[in-house]
């Protein structure tokens, strides 16, 4: 009786763990909008500045701003997660004093212009959660036209005494600057 039970036992312990280790096998597939990381150093041994992480969604023959992104209304800049730009230390954004944090990017997009605005509500998905009482900072930031992009990204270029953080998509181009010397 005792090595029945035993037996019994092992044989469900054996059970268990099989089906769990198959459980963990399974992986997601890959997500269409991957996820993606951009620093600014001031040079290249020297720790980031500045970091977002941020969704790249595909344009895919998609236009833009009737299909994806509508001018006139918050958009979560990027996919999926909302993007999260770091400052390592205070910044000026635009003309706005940001306080070293981490902050989610909203923009409101136009043709010719859009705005862009921090909020120190963080960890949200999309714009659901988007309130305005949580804003920090918001800029207006000129559109430019470049070459065309299929895959939304972000870069910083240096200017002088500031650096702009660069929105592309298609051929948009947005910036904004952001000086650290306040």
């Amino acid at each position: 009786m005792k090595k029945t039970l035993l037996f019994s036992c092992l044989f469900t312990f054996v059970t268990i763990l099989s089906i769990g280790s198959a459980k963990a096998q399974d992986f997601k597939d890959l997500d269409e909008s991957p996820h993606d990381i951009v620093y600014f150093r001031t040079n290249k041994i020297a720790p980031p500045s500045i970091k977002v992480l941020y969704g790249r969604p595909m344009k895919k023959g998609r236009d833009l701003f009737e299909e994806v992104i509508p001018y006139g209304q918050i958009w979560r800049v990027g996919a999926n997660e909302a993007t999260e730009v770091v400052f390592y230390k205070d910044v000026l954004f635009g003309g706005t004093e940001v306080k070293a944090g981490t902050y989610v990017l909203y923009a409101i997009p136009n043709e010719k212009e859009w705005t862009l605005i921090l909020s120190s509500k963080t960890d949200v998905w999309g714009t659901y959660e988007y309130d305005d009482k949580y804003d920090v900072a918001r800029v207006q930031a000129k559109v430019s036209r470049a070459e065309f992009i299929e895959a939304f990204s972000i870069a910083f270029k240096e200017k002088g005494k500031h650096i702009n953080m660069v929105l592309g998509w298609d051929t948009a181009r947005v910036t904004a600057p952001i000086r650290f010397d306040i």
